[in-house]
């Protein structure tokens, strides 16, 4: 990234550069979480839960739904909202080349860490990768439709743990390449 990119550019950057603020960003999802709760449900210290959630709030990232009172201190409720984030970056212009590769890496690295954690089962898992050549109209719509199902999925999630769930991955990577 040059000096030139603005601070916020680069403050988005740094937040993705950990592969816990992943996890975190899913956990904040589908419920507003304090840092305690973060800390309690990653496994973490509260001072490194608090740490993360900062550098996800610089970057943009995540945003503070509320604040409350609890044992004579204030509490700040942390949430993800993948429309949020996207306003913020639409925001600060479009993403940079390295930008966009490091989220890249950031997804790839969290998608391995999560397959550790897989039982694949028979039924309910979908892979696919390819390095195809369509149409632009047959591209743009399932580009959307793809980008649609998963807005719907982030706005459909629930509190981990909540009775009835079942924890999944979901990844996606779509993008234009240059032609060779």
């Amino acid at each position: 990234m040059s000096l030139g990119e603005p601070s916020s550019a680069r403050a988005s950057l740094r937040a993705m550069a950990h592969p816990i603020r992943l996890r975190i960003m899913s956990l904040l999802t589908a419920a507003p979480m304090t840092a305690a709760e973060v800390a309690r449900e990653l496994g973490l210290t509260h001072a490194n839960a608090s740490y993360h959630l900062r550098n996800l709030l610089t970057g943009g990232l995540i945003f503070v739904e509320s604040e409350e009172k609890i044992r004579g201190g204030v509490a700040k409720r942390y949430r993800y909202d993948a429309s949020y984030e996207r306003e913020q970056r639409l925001g600060r212009g479009p993403l940079s080349d390295e930008q966009l590769r490091g989220d890249f890496t950031a997804v790839a690295h969290e998608l391995i860490r999560r397959t550790r954690d897989a039982g694949f089962p028979d039924s309910g898992k979908v892979l696919a990768d390819a390095e195809l050549w369509v149409d632009r109209a047959t591209w743009d719509d399932l580009r959307t439709r793809i980008s649609e199902a998963l807005v719907e999925l982030h706005k459909v999630a629930k509190p981990p743990r909540t009775p009835g769930t079942i924890r999944t991955s979901t990844t996606a990577a779509m993008f234009e390449m240059e032609s060779e």
